[in-house]
């Protein structure tokens, strides 16, 4: 059985970090899939994905890694075609990858107790983010 669901989230740029493992929870639990895998990717290519401890200071350290690696106001070659002054959010989006894979086992993501699903948006705008979220497996055994 597969199942795709969509999370919606309006999102600041550059570098928004934004915890979606709630939502993404829920939305295992409405499908009822108790063993297989939740694929989530975000649709676009200044966004990405990836787990971390949810904490304000590591936030801080993710916006201050991305930086450090891939500055905003260095030159990027992407300007020369576009002139939309985002070339870093597409490197930084593509360092990141756009897409994530967690077993589900007995119903539940099997995460960490300090491992949270994030969703970075790294574009130099506000955007209306679209996250997919598929699940794959076997559902629940109604005939017990």
């Amino acid at each position: 059985m597969i199942q795709t669901e969509v999370i919606e989230r309006s999102t600041k740029g550059y570098s928004d970090i934004h915890n979606i493992t709630d939502e993404v929870a829920k939305k295992i639990t409405k499908s009822g899939i108790t063993q297989g895998q939740v694929t989530v990717f975000v649709v676009g290519s200044t966004a990405g994905l990836t787990t971390v401890e949810y904490e304000p200071g590591l936030v801080k350290d993710l916006k201050n890694l991305f930086e450090k690696l891939i500055p905003q106001n260095d030159y990027y070659h992407h300007e020369e075609t576009w002139h939309d002054g985002n070339g870093f959010s597409h490197v930084r989006a593509s360092l990141l990858k756009p897409d994530l894979t967690v077993p589900i086992v007995n119903g539940r993501m099997t995460l960490g107790t300090w491992q949270q699903i994030i969703l970075i948006d790294f574009d130099n705008c506000p955007r209306q983010r679209e996250v997919v979220v598929q699940m794959a497996g076997e559902p629940r055994d109604s005939s017990k």
